[in-house]
């Protein structure tokens, strides 16, 4: 047999070995079990910063309304450090399997605009609990930080130059549709396809309106976010982008804005409570 012939079957056969040890691995039930904590701990995270949203309209802004001031919250409670290494150790985990599901996946896809979609949306899942879950790790090691000050900051190194000012109204885009996103999945109920349907018929009723309530609010505040993006960019005020205790502080300030604030607030909380029912009834 040729060298090259050989090692590249090789490598084919070492490439389809560690493939199958990936889907056993991920397709585990311990594994799946530790990966389904990250949708609890995702939960709690919501269920704070709504709480924190909620006392911003109500006029306590003691507290950030953002996940910097939720894992704050969680690390200052009785045995809170380890509650984050926990939950941010399983974080880790559902992202690995998102990142499995994305190359999993896409091979059994039907047709190539189906494919791109799946990858798309599913490595974009896995950005965000890989980010929430190594954030959770750094607050439990005790080096948490401001999430709403390194926005500013970040914002302000990139409008000092047009193609800055350019990347950050090119983010606030990509945050108003992903919140838009957000806004037509829980009014289309489209979350339901990310479950198995609950037996009971109380907790299908439960589930359905804490994931259109939840996905619609959490959409909103992102939408809030994305407008605030492109107010910095526009006026070059990096103290624009604040993220979301920003977009709360701002919606507060509105006529009328308190109200809607306790509306969005009490959404992003039921969007805690669905991500931790997303944990017993998502199929992994």
């Amino acid at each position: 047999m040729d060298p090259l012939q050989g090692a590249g079957r090789a490598a084919r056969d070492g490439a389809e070995a560690a493939e199958r040890t990936a889907e056993t691995v991920t397709e585990h039930p311990v594994f799946e079990s530790i990966a389904r904590g990250g949708f609890v701990m995702s939960g709690l995270v919501h269920v704070l910063i709504g709480w924190f949203a909620l006392r911003v309209a109500l006029g306590d802004s003691g507290q950030d309304a953002d996940q910097s001031g939720a894992l704050n919250a969680v690390a200052a409670a009785p045995g809170g450090n380890v509650l984050l290494w926990i939950g941010g150790l399983a974080m880790l985990a559902l992202t690995v399997w998102h990142l499995a599901e994305a190359y999993f996946g896409a091979r059994w896809a039907d047709d190539d605009r189906r494919r791109l979609t799946h990858v798309v949306k599913t490595l974009g899942k896995a950005g965000v609990y890989g980010a929430l879950g190594v954030t959770a790790l750094r607050f439990a090691a005790g080096g948490g930080s401001d999430s709403g000050q390194q926005t500013s900051e970040l914002t302000a190194g990139l409008l000092g130059s047009p193609v800055g000012r350019g990347a950050v109204v090119l983010l606030g885009l990509v945050v108003l549709a992903i919140g838009g996103y957000h806004v037509v999945k829980g009014a289309g109920r489209g979350f339901e396809d990310d479950l198995r349907p609950p037996g009971d018929q109380r907790i299908s009723m439960v589930v359905l309106v804490t994931g259109v309530i939840g996905y619609i609010a959490k959409g909103v505040a992102l939408i809030a976010v994305g407008i605030l993006f492109g107010w910095a960019a526009i006026g070059s005020d990096p103290e624009k982008a604040t993220g979301l205790d920003g977009a709360f502080q701002t919606v507060a300030s509105l006529p009328a804005g308190a109200v809607l604030l306790v509306v969005v607030a009490v959404g992003v909380m039921l969007y805690g409570v669905y991500a931790v029912l997303r944990s017993r009834y998502a199929p992994l």
